[in-house]
């Protein structure tokens, strides 16, 4: 049976990629960063925990396994680089070599890393391609004109945004933009926007220009339409065929009944 090693971070996307794997019958190896990871993830037989920062105890356990190929899913907040990381022997030297701390920087280093250690890592759709966002509006309420408006300042906002590597998402309201997403990820970024400018507002994330579907690649689940709702927001956007789409049919009926628009654009 194939072996596929998951580093494991927050949120639902690693159990997913668990359920599609036993679909396909690859017997998948998690390995946990964190006490916060899914309790579905951490019941499975495989399931390790081991701290972000042991880089070296991460590559002996995948040699010592005989596991050559790995993908990397969930959230790994950035925060934890500036509130005392605990790095090993490997990850100090990683660290040292990169020119700055942007993710795309510190993920590709990794990425590199591995590679040297004859490990490849796969894209995050891998097994799920079928999950990704298609160009089209999923819900019963649609963008009015004045929207469109918006969708298209919020689009160009986030493409500047990801451009430079500081965030995905902006939250826009009535052909402004409200909020950027930053270090506080994108539920923080809705909030904020609620803060400042009250209902009715449109959630727009985007990939990076140069988009590698094996690092971060931008998704969409109910956790984010649940925070869309909390707040009297209108509606969601996101890129078409670089962003994954979690739950959709839970997503597009939670949607509907709430009067909220989700729209997958091609940029």
């Amino acid at each position: 049976m194939d072996k596929i090693a998951v580093i494991v971070g927050n949120g639902d996307l690693p159990v997913k990629f668990l359920e599609s794997a036993n679909e396909y019958g690859i017997d998948p190896y998690p390995i946990g960063l964190f006490d916060t990871v899914s309790e579905k993830i951490k019941t499975h037989s495989n399931y390790v925990q081991m701290n972000v920062g042991e880089m070296k105890k991460i590559l002996l356990y995948l040699l010592e396994n005989n596991i050559n190929k790995m993908v990397m899913l969930g959230k790994v907040e950035k925060k934890i680089l500036f509130n005392d990381l605990k790095l090993d022997e490997v990850g100090e030297e990683l660290l040292k070599k990169m020119p700055d701390k942007k993710d795309e920087t510190l993920l590709f280093g990794i990425i590199s890393l591995f590679r040297l250690n004859g490990i490849k890592v796969l894209p995050q759709n891998h097994l799920m391609k079928d999950m990704m966002f298609s160009n089209k509006i999923y819900t019963k309420r649609n963008p009015s004109k004045v929207d469109l408006k918006t969708i298209k300042l919020g689009i160009e906002g986030a493409k500047a945004l990801a451009t430079i590597d500081a965030g995905q998402c902006v939250v826009c309201k009535d052909e402004a933009i409200i909020t950027l997403e930053g270090i506080e990820g994108t539920d923080k970024t809705i909030e904020r926007a609620y803060e400042y400018v009250g209902d009715d507002c449109i959630l727009v994330k985007m990939s990076r220009p140069q988009q590698d579907m094996r690092v971060d690649v931008p998704a969409i689940g109910l956790d984010t339409i649940k925070k869309i709702i909390s707040i009297n927001g209108k509606g969601i956007v996101a890129e078409s065929n670089r962003m994954l789409f979690l739950d959709r049919e839970k997503c597009i009926k939670l949607a509907n009944e709430n009067n909220i628009f989700i729209v997958g654009v091609k940029i």
